[in-house]
């Protein structure tokens, strides 16, 4: 059974860091594409980083470019995603989804992603 747990959302000020993790079970994640979403009150669900199987490429959203990183366990099937430098509008729920299907590409598109983990919330506030 595919599973995908994140964690590690919390409250922090602005400029504050997190880490979050992606644990997958029922696949191996390092050989599809996975995605980081994020989805704020009242808005549309949006990408913010996502990697192709193999490590093939890794993509960051503008608005987190230079300040979020996305990795990989392999030895433990978890993703990462490092936020540095937060910020208010940083807020929101964050997903990781992954590809169906072992492929080398990834993207922003939410109906391109068959499995989905629960969300874990981030605040970003003095």
């Amino acid at each position: 059974q595919v599973q995908l747990v994140e964690s590690g959302g919390d409250f922090v000020q602005p400029g504050g860091s997190l880490r979050l993790s992606c644990a997958a079970s029922g696949f191996n994640s390092y050989s599809h594409g996975i995605g980081w979403f994020r989805q704020a009150p009242g808005k549309e669900r949006e990408g913010v980083s996502c990697i192709g199987g193999r490590d093939s490429n890794t993509y960051y959203a503008d608005s987190v470019k230079g300040r979020f990183t996305m990795s990989r366990d392999n030895a433990n099937n978890t993703v990462y995603l490092q936020m540095d430098s937060l910020r208010p509008d940083d807020t929101a729920v964050y997903y990781c989804a992954a590809h169906g299907r072992a492929d080398l590409y990834c993207s922003y598109v939410v109906q391109g992603y068959d499995y989905w983990g629960q969300g874990t919330r981030v605040t970003v506030s003095s």
